[in-house]
């Protein structure tokens, strides 16, 4: 989309493909762009500097990284215990992901009326969690309605990326926000609980009022790009606000004494969930490091 309204296709120019960048797209969505004319077509020349943008480790493993989507207002990842279930691991690694570049988060628990009466109390402490760390959250059935409204209000008026694993439901809410679009929905395996791919690319879509969705491919795994494994609690807000009480200044958080982080932990002021996801990710980036 040009600055001033209207739509053309274009294609990168074949030095900005081949600049020695170590992602394996040197363009993303959400990209501010400048556009050359050559005849009938329009080619990609340069690509501005970005505000932000939400990276992980590529697939491809001849490349290093891959860029999600750039020049966010918020980076929100649509949750669901069931049909397919999102693991804590998963949610933390796509939080640090997002505070690493000082993104705003948001996390969507959508299909809660799939949950019975004993499992939405554990919802409700679960989501707990991540709001005393100052993320927003909405509990969505598309279902009942409920909590629709709420997440309508979390996007409006912002450019928002909306990932999560295929099956979750990204592409129904999408078509709830904006019905004429009509996105095509998966369906989750009986066999498997998990989502099948609808989405096979990452795509924005104006929904108006400077209301802007990044919708992408439902991915598996959020592998770190560019953050250490010691600098990881950094990224946790309920860790880094504890960091300079340590004893030691690099301590780890995992053996050393007088740790300041192990103490709010046994003092249940930091959840337990969440320091597992931060010893999963240490120890597994640390040995994969040294490989």
């Amino acid at each position: 989309m040009l600055e001033h309204g209207g739509e053309v296709t274009c294609r990168a120019r074949g030095k900005l493909r081949q600049s020695g960048s170590r992602a394996t797209n040197p363009v993303a969505v959400g990209d501010w762009v400048q556009l050359e004319q050559e005849g009938e077509d329009w080619l990609i020349a340069k690509v501005e500097a970005r505000r932000n943008y939400i990276v992980r480790k590529a697939v491809n493993l001849s490349k290093e990284s891959q860029i999600i989507a750039s020049n966010l207002d918020l980076a929100v990842l649509v949750v669901t215990l069931r049909e397919p279930q999102t693991f804590p691991i998963f949610i933390d690694r796509f939080t640090v992901a997002a505070e690493a570049f000082h993104i705003p988060v948001g996390l969507v628990f959508n299909k809660i009326d799939l949950l019975d009466s004993e499992e939405l109390p554990v919802l409700d402490t679960f989501a707990q969690v991540y709001e005393q760390q100052g993320y927003l959250t909405a509990k969505c059935s598309l279902i009942t309605g409920q909590g629709l409204e709420d997440f309508a209000r979390l996007m409006q008026r912002k450019v928002s990326l909306l990932s999560g694993h295929s099956g979750v439901g990204k592409s129904s809410l999408i078509n709830y926000l904006s019905p004429d679009r009509e996105i095509r929905i998966g369906e989750v395996s009986q066999s498997h609980g998990t989502g099948q791919h609808t989405t096979t690319f990452a795509e924005m879509h104006p929904l108006g009022a400077e209301t802007y969705i990044i919708d992408t491919p439902g991915i598996r795994g959020f592998g770190m790009v560019d953050i250490a494994p010691e600098e990881y609690a950094g990224y946790f807000p309920e860790m880094r606000n504890l960091l300079p009480d340590c004893k030691f200044h690099n301590c780890l958080h995992i053996n050393e004494p007088a740790c300041a982080v192990k103490a709010a932990l046994e003092r249940g002021e930091i959840a337990e969930t969440r320091y597992r996801s931060y010893l999963n990710m240490y120890n597994n980036d640390q040995e994969e490091a040294y490989r």
